[in-house]
């Protein structure tokens, strides 16, 4: 199903929502958020699905010892997962960002760590490096904002991590 941008906005609004809420019913702990990199207007695919539960895997594998509360949300507009841990989020981001870095699909994750304000903590808080560019060297927010790579360049390229990864 093809997302409309006022889909994908909306659903921004909600996890911005969801986040503040999960934020104020624990307020002591850290809020670890779980989304899938799948660009373009189709959210939810196979792809996707492999992607979600290959990430979901690691960040409990990652986390379990420290988690208080999840939930996991399978929507139109993409995969969503929320962690409460009882980790510093410094600690947390850190740990977060080996996954990314590690793990054979972890370009394909986007998993956010919320400061007690509700602002994201940044690689670079952290003492990591931006995220690259699937398809080249760059970072891969100047590639996204200079529309460097076609929608069907990204896409062949997230097919052959997936299918690497399946096999």
């Amino acid at each position: 199903m093809e997302i409309t941008l006022d889909m994908l906005l909306a659903s921004r609004e909600n996890r911005q929502a969801k986040q503040q809420a999960l934020m104020s019913a624990h307020p002591s702990h850290t809020l670890v958020c779980l989304t899938v990199v799948m660009p373009g207007a189709v959210k939810r695919n196979l792809h996707s699905l492999i992607v979600a539960n290959a990430a979901l895997t690691a960040v409990l594998e990652c986390f379990r010892q420290y988690l208080i509360d999840i939930e996991v949300r399978d929507l139109a507009t993409g995969y969503e997962c929320y962690l409460v841990v009882a980790l510093e989020a410094l600690e947390a981001k850190k740990l977060a960002c080996q996954i990314e870095d590690s793990h054979p699909l972890g370009r394909l994750f986007d998993i956010d760590v919320l400061a007690a304000d509700g602002a994201p903590l940044s690689r670079e808080q952290v003492g990591d490096t931006p995220r690259r560019c699937l398809l080249c060297e760059h970072e891969s927010r100047w590639c996204m904002r200079n529309h460097t790579h076609t929608q069907a360049e990204l896409h062949a390229r997230i097919s052959e991590m997936i299918e690497e990864y399946v096999r």
